[in-house]
């Protein structure tokens, strides 16, 4: 982790060009407010606890089994213990963030300055692949 505002100008730098694409778990850190004014488009990924829970244990279980290192060159492994039994465990995460967000979020994005945006919520994975879809192809993409 880099310090907030080393983390910030490296967002700011990264949407300076005229077509970027960020992940929004950058918004706890203080990114929304750098990156949203620039966007025009929030796709929201927004599936129920029970396939966020399902992909976090399967993904857990591999990367227990396999040694995949997270962050190449940093040493940084999941261990089962750690996804069960951590403070800091992503199942934990999920449990006490989902519910916020999913209230949060629509009050935030029916702000006034946010009225620029196109939103696109996708609760299945056949939905956001049937959007992607239909969108025009791009260079690079």
């Amino acid at each position: 982790m880099v310090p907030v505002d080393v983390f910030k100008e490296r967002v700011a730098r990264a949407a300076e060009g005229d077509a970027w694409v960020i992940d929004g778990n950058y918004a706890g850190r203080g990114a929304r407010d750098l990156v949203w004014p620039r966007a025009d488009t929030v796709i929201w990924l927004d599936p129920p606890l029970s396939v966020i829970f399902a992909r976090l244990f399967a993904r857990a279980l591999r990367r227990s089994r396999t040694r995949e290192e997270l962050w190449p060159g940093t040493g940084n492994r999941e261990t089962l213990g750690h996804q069960f039994f951590s403070g800091d465990s992503l199942f934990l995460w999920a449990l006490k963030t989902h519910r916020r967000r999913r209230r949060e979020l629509p009050q935030i994005l029916a702000r006034p300055e946010h009225a620029h945006l196109t939103v696109h919520r996708f609760r299945r994975s056949e939905e956001a692949d049937a959007w992607l879809d239909r969108q025009p192809a791009t260079a690079g993409r």
